[in-house]
């Protein structure tokens, strides 16, 4: 049984300057990479099995990909000076019904490195001080400034990233 904490039990504290924001964005940039990289020589029987009833390895990878929608929204919300941060769903409504198991893990991981790559462009033109706009998170109650939004999303590509880890270790020992 995992000894992770949950992704919805964590707490953030977004003290760090704004000025770190390349390094966000690289964190982001990185992940497709990453990925690519931990899933490349996994026989699809081990991508595909679940654990119990948690996510399988290919689930989580699709759930990263699902999730590019959202936080595209938000840069969108944050670009057009939005107060509040529209809500993610947290029933991952959209990943039970994608039927990520179904699919070919190559689709999977092309359609993410392709949206992430848009999101990443998109950061990469932005002005400094775009980086610094605040817009409040509704799951967190609290104020988020667009460099913390990019801190926490490389925060939940390496939650999953650590339970791709987890998984691939349980199914091969």
């Amino acid at each position: 049984m995992s000894k992770y904490l949950k992704w919805t039990d964590r707490t953030f504290q977004f003290t760090f300057p704004v000025e770190v924001y390349p390094e966000m964005i690289e964190r982001l940039r990185g992940t497709p990479a990453r990925l690519e990289d931990r899933l490349k020589s996994i026989a699809p029987e081990i991508l595909t099995r679940r654990d119990g009833e948690r996510w399988s390895i290919q689930e989580n990878a699709g759930h990263l990909l699902d999730l590019e929608s959202l936080v595209s929204g938000r840069l969108d919300e944050y670009l057009a000076g939005a107060s509040v941060l529209h809500a993610a769903d947290m029933s991952n409504r959209k990943t039970y019904e994608a039927e990520h198991n179904q699919l070919a893990m190559e689709s999977i991981l092309a359609d993410f490195r392709h949206q992430r790559m848009e999101l990443v462009n998109r950061l990469d033109n932005l002005p400094f001080e775009r980086f610094a706009a605040v817009a409040h998170h509704p799951r967190l109650n609290t104020p988020m400034r667009l460099v913390d939004m990019l801190f926490f999303q490389a925060e939940h590509d390496d939650f999953h990233m650590a339970r791709i880890s987890e998984l691939i270790r349980l199914f091969h020992s």
